[in-house]
């Protein structure tokens, strides 16, 4: 298999626009009817997501070994939008045919043959993924809404019960459908530890022109039932040997969720044993009022372990920090061995992780997410995948939880 063929051509097509998934999607529908009530009513937002990460994926087959789980997860995770084996078949027809249509006398039957070898292992590797995890846990989980508290003009915190019981770490995230907006999926990140009774604690933030966002900050209620996908990623989570390390927090509006999900797990064992690592959380907002958990951090900071920093970034008369979150987690004393946390939004998250190792903080030990700040719909195949930019295949974390 030429792997460098196919590459270059996919670096082709991607550089022709939105005329290729156009012609993907006209092709994949005309063709097969049946598929398009699988994606979102408006597909204006839908752009080239699954043909620009089908094209990145399998371009890069050659590092299949690499990447092997994240493409299991990828496989596991399209079983909420009910894709059978069969549906493989007629999206990777579609996309040949579109590699064709655009490639004009380049496609020849050995780089065919080559895209088609790539396709079919890839999407081997996902359909296996699929059907094993059939065997343990439900395509999608009913989430019943059992509380929506309002904190200042734009976040929401939810309280779902999901039915059957849905296990997840701390730092995990998961993709909910609301049932005003069907097909429309966004990624969420607990904001919870797990707890006894099952519940699970979402922060959703308002993002202007957010179909998703707005809905469930204005108007889901108590009562209704939302859709959950099974829990996703790696890159915040923290294995047994990390869960001893000294932690810098640093999060951006709501991509508070995830790190205030390790707090509580961190503060029930230290009830429990009396042991805990030191903690130092910096939580930016741009205005006071959107430091939606200031009172609850305040209290915390009772505990000896912990030490909380808000920031402020667009209000001058705030007399706390002010600034760039980054910058004041940056300059917080000696970073050396700490373990950093990071999840915002994607302009935060690059200028945090950079101060962070600019500070003395190891590559390795700065982990991080990004949420998007559009609405995330349904088949965003890019989320969560951590640091793979240089392979070729799409950057870390559109796990949208803004």
């Amino acid at each position: 298999m030429d792997t460098a063929a196919l590459k270059e051509t996919w670096a082709l097509a991607e550089g022709l626009g939105d005329e290729v998934p156009l012609f993907f999607y006209s092709h994949l529908f005309l063709s097969h009817p049946e598929l398009r009530s699988m994606f979102p009513v408006s597909m204006a937002t839908q752009r080239d997501r699954l043909v620009g990460a089908l094209g990145r994926i399998v371009s890069a087959v050659d590092q299949v070994d690499e990447v092997a789980g994240f493409i299991q997860q990828l496989g596991r995770d399209h079983r909420r939008f009910e894709v059978i084996a069969a549906h493989y078949g007629a999206v990777g027809a579609s996309l040949l045919a579109t590699l064709k249509h655009f490639l004009g006398e380049r496609w020849t039957d050995e780089l065919a043959a080559d895209w088609a070898g790539a396709y079919g292992l890839i999407a081997s590797v996902m359909v296996e993924a699929a059907e094993a995890s059939e065997r343990t846990s439900p395509a999608s989980w009913a989430g019943h809404v059992t509380a929506v508290e309002r904190r200042g003009l734009d976040v929401a915190i939810i309280q779902v019960r999901p039915e059957p019981d849905l296990p997840f770490e701390p730092g995990q995230s998961m993709a909910v459908e609301v049932p005003s907006r069907p097909r429309l999926w966004r990624y969420l990140s607990p904001a919870n530890a797990p707890r006894a009774d099952g519940t699970i604690e979402f922060h959703v933030q308002l993002v202007p022109g957010g179909q998703v966002s707005s809905t469930i900050v204005r108007s889901l209620e108590v009562g209704e039932t939302i859709r959950l996908g099974a829990p996703v990623g790696q890159e915040l989570t923290l294995d047994e040997g990390e869960r001893e390390r000294d932690l810098i927090m640093v999060a951006g509006g709501t991509g508070l969720a995830p790190l205030r999900a390790h707090l509580e797990r961190i503060d029930q064992n230290w009830q429990a044993t009396g042991t805990a690592p030191r903690v130092h959380l910096v939580h930016g907002a741009r205005l006071p009022g959107n430091l939606y958990e200031n009172r609850l951090f305040q209290n915390l900071t009772g505990r000896p372990w912990f030490t909380y920093t808000p920031v402020v970034s667009d209000d001058p008369s705030y007399p706390g920090r002010k600034g760039l979150v980054g910058d004041v987690a940056a300059d917080g004393g000696d970073l050396r061995g700490r373990l950093a946390l990071v999840c915002g939004s994607p302009e935060m998250v690059r200028h945090t992780v950079s101060r962070l190792r600019a500070g003395g903080i190891e590559q390795t030990d700065v982990r991080f997410e990004q949420f998007a700040t559009l609405d995330d719909d349904s088949h965003a195949m890019h989320h969560h995948t951590h640091e793979l930019q240089p392979s070729g295949l799409p950057q870390s974390g559109e796990g949208d939880h803004a």
